[in-house]
C-alpha cells in the first residue's frame, strides 16, 4: 500500500503540485469560520455573521465552476494568479477595515470568494500529465480525497489556534497569505504552465451539456447534504450528553474513516468500470448513514460516525475519474470545479435544513436526514444508470483514448506534445481498413463533427452532432 503512494509522490512536481494546492485551498477550509469569528470579534450579531459566511459561500460556488471555464479557455496562471490576488485582497481589506461600513464588508467577502481560484479542479487536471500512467492517477485522486478530509480537519484547528494566540483580524489575514503563497506555487510550477486543455466546441452550458456529469452532480449534491447534515446533528447530539467535545469526536470518527477509506481504496486496482463501482461505492456510503439515525450510546455512536465517512473518500475518488470520463472535450477543469461547488452547496442545504428538523423531532430526526441524503445520492446513480454507463471504447481499467493512448495521459497534454502514432496500418480518423472511406462503418458518434467526450468517446444521451 505505502509503495504505491511513494511512488506516486516521487513523481517529479507531484508533492509540490498536491502540497500547493492543499496550502491554497486553506482560504475554502476556514473562510466560513474565520468570518463568523472576526464578524463576532467587530461587535456583529450572529445574523450578520451568519449572512456574510452565506454569501461567501454563495459567490464560492458562483465563482469555481465559471473560473473553470476561463483556465481551460486561457489556461492556469493567466486566470488563478489574479483570481488568487484578488480573493486574498478581499479578505485582506476586511480584516483591515472591518465591518463599520457593512457595503464594503460586503463587497470584500463576495470578492473574497467570488474569486478563490479553481485549484481542486485545477490539480486533478494536471494529474494525467504529471504521473502519466493510469493507475497512478486514479491513485493520485484517492489520495487527492483523503488530504482535502485531512486539511478541512486541520484549517478550522488552525484559525482557533490563531486567534487564542493573536486575533480574529490576524487569522483572517494569515490564513489567507497562506492561502495565496500555496496557489502561486502551483500555478508557476512547470506543468501548471505547459497545461492546456483539449479544444472544445463553443457551448453557453460547457461541461454540463454531459448528461452524464449532470447526473453525478445531483446525486454528489444529496452526498453533500448527508454530510452537512452530520456536522449540525453532531453538535445536537452533544447537547443531548451535555459534553461539547462529543461532537468534535463525532466529526473526528467520520474523518478518520474517511482517511482509512481512501488510502485503502486508493492503494490497489479495482475490477469492473468505474461508473458501476461508483453506484456500489454510494451505495454502501448510504448504508454507512442510515444507522446513524437509531442515536445510541457514545461508544457506539463513534464507531458508526466512522462507518459513515468510511466509502467518503472511497466515492469522490472514484468521481472524479467518472468526471475525468463524461466531461466533454476542453471542459475539464470547469467538469471538476462543478463537482466541488454541487457537493458544497449539498453540504450547505444539509446544515440550513436539519436544524429545524432536529427542533422539531430531536436528533435521530436530523441523523436520519443525513440517511436519506445518502439513499437519495444512489438512487439518483441508479435511476440514471442509462446516462452514466462507461463511454463507448472505455476499458474497465479506465478509458482508453483514440489511437490506444491511454485517456489518463491524453487527457491533459502539456502544450507541444508530440500526438501518440497510430497503429501501423489504422487510419489515424476513422479507424477504417485501409483503402475503405474514411466514414465507412462508423457509429454516429464517430463522424466528421460529431460531439464526443474528452476521451473522444460519444457520451451517452449526446446528441451526435455540434450543438449550437
Amino acid at each position: 500500500m505505502a509503495a504505491g503512494y511513494a511512488e506516486l509522490l516521487r513523481a517529479r512536481h507531484a508533492m509540490r503540485l498536491l502540497t500547493g494546492t492543499l496550502v491554497g485551498r486553506l482560504p475554502n477550509a476556514t473562510g466560513p469560520i474565520a468570518l463568523a469569528l472576526f464578524v463576532r470579534a467587530e461587535g456583529g450579531s450572529m445574523a450578520l455573521a451568519g449572512a456574510l459566511s452565506a454569501g461567501y459561500g454563495l459567490a464560492t460556488a458562483f465563482g469555481q465552476p465559471m473560473l473553470g471555464r476561463l483556465v481551460d479557455l486561457f489556461g492556469q496562471p493567466r486566470v488563478m494568479l489574479p483570481a488568487a490576488a484578488a480573493s486574498a485582497a478581499g479578505a485582506g481589506t476586511l480584516a483591515l477595515a472591518g465591518i463599520g461600513s457593512l457595503p464594503l464588508a460586503l463587497v470584500c467577502v463576495l470578492a473574497f470568494g467570488l474569486f478563490t481560484p479553481p485549484l481542486e479542479g485545477g490539480l486533478r487536471a494536471l494529474w494525467p500529465s504529471v504521473l502519466r500512467r493510469e493507475e497512478q492517477v486514479h491513485t493520485a485522486y484517492a489520495l487527492d480525497a483523503v488530504a482535502q478530509e485531512v486539511m478541512f480537519a486541520v484549517g478550522p484547528l488552525l484559525v482557533t489556534l490563531l486567534v487564542a494566540g493573536w486575533s480574529e483580524a490576524a487569522a483572517l489575514l494569515v490564513v489567507n497569505g497562506l492561502g495565496l503563497l500555496g496557489a502561486v506555487s502551483v500555478v508557476v510550477s512547470p506543468p501548471s504552465r505547459r497545461w492546456r486543455s483539449a479544444p472544445r466546441k463553443p457551448h453557453w452550458l460547457g461541461a454540463l451539456r454531459s448528461p452524464g456529469l449532470k447526473v453525478l452532480l445531483a446525486s454528489f449534491f444529496f452526498v453533500g447534504l448527508a454530510l452537512g447534515t452530520f456536522a449540525l446533528a453532531a453538535v445536537s447530539y452533544a447537547d443531548d450528553h451535555s459534553d461539547k467535545l462529543l461532537s468534535t469526536c463525532l466529526l473526528a470518527a467520520q474523518g478518520t474513516g474517511a482517511l482509512v477509506g481512501g488510502i485503502s481504496y486508493g492503494a490497489r486496482a479495482w475490477p469492473g468500470s468505474h461508473e458501476g463501482r461508483l453506484r456500489v461505492l454510494v451505495g454502501l456510503f448510504a448504508l454507512g448513514n442510515l444507522p446513524l439515525a437509531l442515536v445510541p450510546g457514545v461508544p457506539v455512536m463513534v464507531v458508526l460516525g466512522a462507518l459513515s465517512g468510511l466509502f467518503l473518500a472511497p466515492s469522490l475518488a472514484c468521481a472524479f475519474v467518472v468526471v475525468d470520463r463524461h466531461a466533454p472535450a476542453g471542459t475539464v477543469t470547469e467538469a471538476f470545479s462543478w463537482l466541488v461547488t454541487t457537493f458544497g452547496v449539498g453540504a450547505a442545504a444539509g446544515t440550513a435544513a436539519v436544524g429545524p428538523l432536529i427542533e422539531r423531532g430531536g436528533t435521530g430526526t436530523g441523523f436520519a436526514l443525513a440517511g436519506a441524503g445518502g439513499v437519495a445520492a444512489v438512487a439518483v446513480v441508479v435511476a440514471a444508470r442509462r446516462f452514466l454507463a462507461p463511454p463507448d471504447g472505455a476499458s474497465s481499467a479506465g478509458a482508453v483514448a483514440s489511437g490506444g493512448a491511454p485517456a489518463a495521459s491524453a487527457a491533459a497534454q502539456p502544450a507541444g506534445a508530440p500526438a501518440a502514432p497510430a497503429p501501423l496500418g489504422a487510419d489515424t480518423h476513422s479507424g477504417a481498413r485501409t483503402g475503405e472511406p474514411r466514414t465507412a462503418g462508423l457509429p454516429p458518434e464517430r463522424l466528421p463533427g460529431a460531439e464526443t467526450d474528452r476521451n473522444g468517446c460519444g457520451e451517452p444521451g449526446f446528441r451526435s452532432f455540434p450543438q449550437a
